[in-house]
């Protein structure tokens, strides 16, 4: 990112949402709506989702839309709950390596979800709604279609033939 040929500055803030990525397709929907939150509150110029490895876009797109509105200041959020090696190593040093090439940008490696008192209202909600749903063994594995007669039907047989 340069200066344009007029002098005009970058300046404005833009959050990137930088998940793990994933081989299942539409793993990254939960944060992807939250960045749609985020946008429909009107406080940053940009609000981009981008993945380490494995979907599309790449932190690199999301830069280049940072670009491309000029933002002055992007601040990267780590879609991650714990601390790991991603956090410590991994994604500081992919923002090392790409903020070279956007020399009029500070971009900040922002924290992380973590812990928060919101999330363990969050946890409640889900441990809640969850008690209604079937044990495990019920269950099919993803990816498969379950048969006409589910295991609500009396007539259903599980995986090991049993009724």
């Amino acid at each position: 990112m340069d200066r344009d040929t007029t002098g005009n500055k970058f300046s404005g803030e833009a959050v990137i949402l930088l998940g793990h990525g994933s081989r299942l397709p539409g793993a990254g929907k939960a944060m992807e709506q939250v960045a749609a939150r985020l946008r429909e509150r009107g406080k940053y110029i940009l609000v981009e989702v981008c993945h380490m490895s494995l979907q599309k876009p790449s932190l690199s797109e999301a830069l280049e839309k940072c670009a491309t509105v000029r933002a002055g200041k992007v601040v990267v959020i780590p879609y991650f709950l714990h601390e790991g090696q991603h956090l410590l190593e991994d994604i500081p040093g992919m923002l090392r390596e790409k903020v070279r090439g956007y020399p009029d940008v500070t971009m900040i490696l922002g924290k992380n979800l973590g812990y928060d008192e919101s999330l363990v209202d969050l946890v409640e909600k889900r441990a809640t709604e969850s008690l209604s749903l079937r044990d495990v063994r019920e269950m099919m594995p993803r990816g498969r279609e379950r048969s006409a007669s589910g295991p609500e039907d009396p007539g259903h047989q599980d995986r090991g033939g049993r009724k």
